[in-house]
């Protein structure tokens, strides 16, 4: 199928500029070829989205050529395979070695790129063909293929964050029943909201009652939601192929001294890593900066996760905000800012937003509150 955020998705200048952009990263990175497999990658660089078999699809490309890339398919699937100047097609058949020709037209390359989705058997055995080629992975190398956003994508991503923004402020001002029904009603009243908005589809969605918000990856259960406890909201989707997320907590009731003064420090730990996503800094700074704040309040041990993740094409993709992670915040990055406090077995709290990075700092895909909203519905 084809992949689309626009209407020229599938405009082999967009898919030119893009190998073109991507090409120089891996000229300055020193590569001398780059492998793509099935996956999003793929569909980027060439908007098709392969058959996931033990036949190998594989975009083969050498960086500063005069050639255009190469997709290398099963004939079988050629069909299936959209064109585009953008790069050539070349099937092969079930008794032809697509490791060897791909050996055969990267020969004499030192240092090759190689993304992270390639099944461990073609790559074991290209590393066989090619003893003394390095091969490397793409996401450790050049922090992922698509972690750097165009203009266009920064606004698919704005886009599908306010769709998800709309139905956050629903909850928020109590249309969303909560008390007396189960968190997988709940859910089910969420992904109806979510596409009822835009989305397309629904990626995922977290509902966690009580004791259940301590759990950061908590699937939605038949357990009711019960009045002066914390409900946890954590959800996104796809509209036009970009992802949204986001997370928001409510209280059924009164919020309790202990609970709202904990709140306080996870929103002010969150603003910390808003304000330190600045190009030039570290992605693990960012994670100290909201950290650090919690760490100073006594609840460090209770932070579990990194504080972000890249977002795009994939609610998961690089880069990665997390400690020890060196890489350079760059302008076009987009990532989730999303710190969380958990007491195991009692509750739990997390605030998430999405953030494109900008020349003068980071701006949020999301304006709904912020603070711990009441709610008595």
């Amino acid at each position: 199928m084809c992949f689309r955020y626009c209407e020229c998705m599938t405009d082999s200048d967009l898919l030119e500029s893009r190998w073109a952009a991507i090409s120089a990263r891996l000229i300055a990175d020193g590569a001398d070829a780059l492998i793509l497999s099935t996956g999003f990658d793929l569909v980027y660089l060439s908007t098709y989205d392969a058959r996931r078999s033990e036949r190998l699809t594989a975009f083969v490309a050498i960086p500063g050529a005069t050639a255009a890339p190469r997709l290398f398919v099963p004939k079988i699937e050629m069909p299936e395979v959209p064109r585009s100047p953008a790069f050539e097609v070349a099937g092969w058949t079930d008794d032809e070695d697509p490791v060897a020709m791909i050996a055969d037209l990267i020969q004499g390359a030192q240092r090759v790129l190689v993304s992270d989705e390639m099944w461990a058997h073609y790559l074991l055995r290209l590393k066989a063909l090619m003893p003394d080629t390095q091969f490397v992975s793409l996401s450790d190398s050049l922090g992922g293929l698509r972690s750097v956003k165009s203009d266009v994508e920064m606004q698919a991503l704005q886009t599908v964050g306010t769709l998800a923004n709309d139905v956050a402020a629903q909850i928020q001002r109590g249309e969303v029943p909560l008390v007396g029904r189960t968190e997988l009603e709940i859910a089910d009243d969420v992904i109806a909201r979510l596409l009822a908005v835009g989305h397309e589809q629904v990626e995922f969605c977290i509902v966690a009652s009580g004791p259940n918000s301590a759990s950061p990856h908590h699937n939605p259960t038949d357990r009711v939601v019960q009045p002066n406890e914390i409900v946890l909201f954590d959800f996104g989707g796809k509209h036009r192929g970009y992802c949204s997320d986001i997370t928001r907590c409510v209280f059924t009731g009164v919020v309790p001294d202990d609970v709202a003064s904990t709140y306080a420090t996870l929103k002010k730990a969150q603003q910390a890593a808003v304000d330190a996503a600045r190009p030039g800094a570290a992605l693990g700074d960012v994670d100290a900066a909201a950290r650090s704040v919690i760490a100073d309040a006594g609840f460090g041990d209770n932070f579990i996760h990194r504080t972000g993740h890249g977002i795009g094409t994939e609610v998961h993709e690089q880069p990665y905000v997390k400690a020890g992670n060196d890489d350079i915040v760059v302008v076009g990055h987009a990532f989730s800012i999303e710190p969380g406090i958990y007491f195991e077995g009692k509750w739990g709290i997390r605030l998430e937003d999405i953030v494109i990075v900008l020349d003068d700092g980071a701006l949020r895909c999301s304006t709904t509150e912020h603070e711990l909203v009441e709610v008595h519905a």
